[in-house]
């Protein structure tokens, strides 16, 4: 049953000296205020009012309405109305900052109080923290929403607030809102601090605007709030984000010049510039002076440098530094194992490649996808597919998500194993299990089909790439191209070509070697050369390809046809006699027809000249075989 509130009786004496008793208003809402009064008292450490929790006990984090109807039956039972004080308070607690609904929500509803003789009105801070928690969350049509009533309002401003809303709308890039505080602070006169600076300058380069924030830095070493490490290192993470590692690191030198110690954060940011840049060789310097200072060597730091010495072929090097990052105490991560391994799979130590996934789980770590992945397509690379098959029975068993590449890696694994009954199964089984189909999958799958003999099946596939909305790459074409000139379907094979550039692939060194090779094979050797003229002028050249030609040529013992290739070359004037000389020299030497070779290189051919009258020709290559 609901209890009800009674109106005191105050006892009041009437005119014939009898006493009545009558009924009056209760007493006003008291305005409480988030700490104990302990004015009286000598304490640095006010207590927090037990106010604060029972309204806190209030505030629910569900989507329904009882919050509000709440929170004005707990105020009207006990005679209380929340101070400014008391909602920034709220709004700076923990719960509260991480649900912004829940704030927005508290916020508006304190904004509705009245009584304890005025109306309640929200201060500045009130709008700065709730703004704040709102830009934590990216909220930005509440930001604007509510920073239109503090213009409105025309609150002045503080530092403290300043702050806040100046760090609030960086970190979202509301430029606009930036420069309007700014703006008014500067109308008020209110100096900046070190911390009003910093937090301009974060804001300017989130906006990516590093000429403003470089003014800002500029204006600040010669004025009177000199910069300090944060300073710097905020500029650092902008060049560095912007790709320009170079001005990072002259922010960098600057820092030592003005006898400022760069931290720990100024090494990792820069550490990941130049790794994004790919210089991993700077990275291993700035880690080499951070351990020569004794600096903290933050973990990442050592997942860049590991990274960067396993991207460069160093996998030895890598591991060197992952076993002197485990006796500093720092705990290594799946990317580390993951990067190492990787890197041992590229220079062929697969065994290395498993001992380091064993090590990996004993030391309590999970393998996620890509370190699956790894393992898989090292075993599969190297001819080990019924282990890769093994590691991918183990991910799907231990829930890990597989994805395409897992099968790519085992379907060309397959292929080349010529177990192509099983690459089939696979390239149905993906669909199946609800992984979709890429190029790499089906580049995989034809390609494992035409090194099996079954070129018409990869047409199929080919063409079923269209169906299925999946483009066809260049590799794509180069592999449909090479099975078709091994099957001497020359003319298919060129029609997949004319197909390739009217679509508007840019043909690669693999896919211009397979053409002028198989037409070489094929005797069109002058069709080759005119390709290759239609293609100088779009800006594709191959540099190897008279080298490719003339080598495939001799190695068939169509020497003869390399002799014409090379008069062709030469007169056209695609490459300097002295090196097409060189070109036929090798390939005459490496196929076995070292007399021939001989013969060229104490001759005059292609660097000599012959002459009759006045008139002077230079020695053709074909004399070779025509002598």
């Amino acid at each position: 049953m609901r209890k009800t509130l009674l109106k005191p009786n105050i006892p009041i004496c009437r005119p014939n000296n009898r006493w009545v008793f009558t009924a009056t208003a209760p007493p006003p809402p008291e305005w409480v205020e988030p700490t104990t009064d302990t004015s009286d008292l000598t304490t640095t450490h006010p207590k927090p009012s037990p106010w604060v929790r029972q309204i806190t006990n209030l505030l629910n984090d569900d989507a329904s309405s009882q919050m509000e109807p709440k929170l004005e039956s707990f105020c009207r039972k006990w005679f209380i109305r929340l101070s400014p004080n008391f909602v920034s308070h709220i709004l700076s607690s923990g719960r509260v900052k991480t649900q912004p609904d829940l704030a927005f929500r508290f916020f508006k509803w304190a904004g509705t109080q009245k009584g304890g003789g005025c109306n309640y009105h929200h201060t500045l801070e009130c709008y700065a923290l709730l703004i704040d928690i709102l830009c934590v969350w990216k909220d930005v049509e509440k930001v604007k929403y509510v920073f239109n009533e503090v213009k409105q309002k025309g609150f002045l401003i503080n530092i403290k607030s300043a702050n806040l809303l100046i760090k609030s709308f960086g970190n979202v890039g509301l430029v606009e809102e930036l420069l309007w505080v700014w703006k008014e602070m500067k109308e008020n006169r209110i100096e900046p601090t070190l911390f009003t600076f910093n937090f301009l300058i974060n804001g300017l380069v989130n906006l990516m605007y590093m000429e403003s924030a470089e003014q800002v830095l500029e204006f600040m070493e010669t004025g009177l709030v000199k910069p300090d490490v944060v300073t710097y290192n905020t500029m650092i993470k902008g060049y560095c984000k912007c790709g320009k590692t170079k001005s990072a690191f002259e922010k960098f030198k600057r820092m030592e010049e003005r006898n400022m110690e760069p931290d720990k954060i100024s090494y990792l940011t820069l550490s990941q510039g130049f790794y994004s840049d790919g210089d991993y060789d700077y990275c291993l310097k700035l880690y080499n002076i951070m351990v020569e200072k004794k600096l903290e060597i933050p973990p990442h730091v050592y997942s860049l440098v590991i990274g960067g010495l396993c991207k460069d072929g160093k996998p030895m090097e890598g591991y060197a530094l992952f076993e002197n990052m485990i006796q500093m105490g720092v705990k290594a991560n799946v990317a580390i194992y993951t990067s190492l391994m990787d890197a041992y799979a590229k220079t062929g130590h697969v065994d290395e490649v498993i001992r380091l996934f064993d090590r990996m789980n004993n030391d309590g770590f999970t393998p996620d996808e890509v370190t699956y992945g790894v393992i898989v397509n090292a075993l599969c690379k190297t001819g080990r597919v019924e282990e890769g098959l093994e590691y991918f029975k183990l991910c799907k068993q231990n829930k890990v998500a597989v994805n395409v590449m897992f099968y790519s890696s085992l379907i060309d694994g397959f292929g080349k194993s010529g177990r192509i009954n099983e690459a089939e199964r696979l390239f149905e089984e993906m669909v199946s299990d609800g992984c979709g189909r890429d190029s790499y999958c089906y580049n995989a799958f034809i390609d494992a089909l035409v090194k099996n003999d079954k070129v018409d099946k990869a047409l199929m596939v080919f063409n079923q790439m269209e169906t299925d909305c999946c483009d066809q790459t260049v590799y794509t074409y180069t592999i449909i191209m090479n099975g078709l000139f091994n099957k001497h379907q020359n003319e298919e094979a060129l029609k997949i070509w004319d197909l390739m550039i009217d679509k508007g692939i840019t043909p690669t060194p693999a896919s211009l070697r397979v053409l002028s090779t198989g037409l070489c094979l094929s005797g069109k050797v002058s069709r080759a050369c005119k390709i290759m003229d239609e293609l100088a002028p779009m800006g594709v050249v191959l540099e190897t390809t008279c080298e490719d030609m003339v080598n495939v040529l001799v190695k068939a013992g169509r020497v003869d046809q390399a002799c014409k290739l090379a008069d062709g070359v030469v007169d056209r004037g695609r490459e300097i006699p002295g090196r097409v000389r060189t070109v036929l020299i090798n390939a005459l030497r490496k196929s076995g027809n070292s007399d021939m070779a001989m013969k060229l290189m104490h001759s005059k051919i292609g660097i000599g000249y012959d002459r009759k009258g006045s008139v002077k020709k230079r020695v053709k290559f074909r004399v070779l075989v025509d002598k």
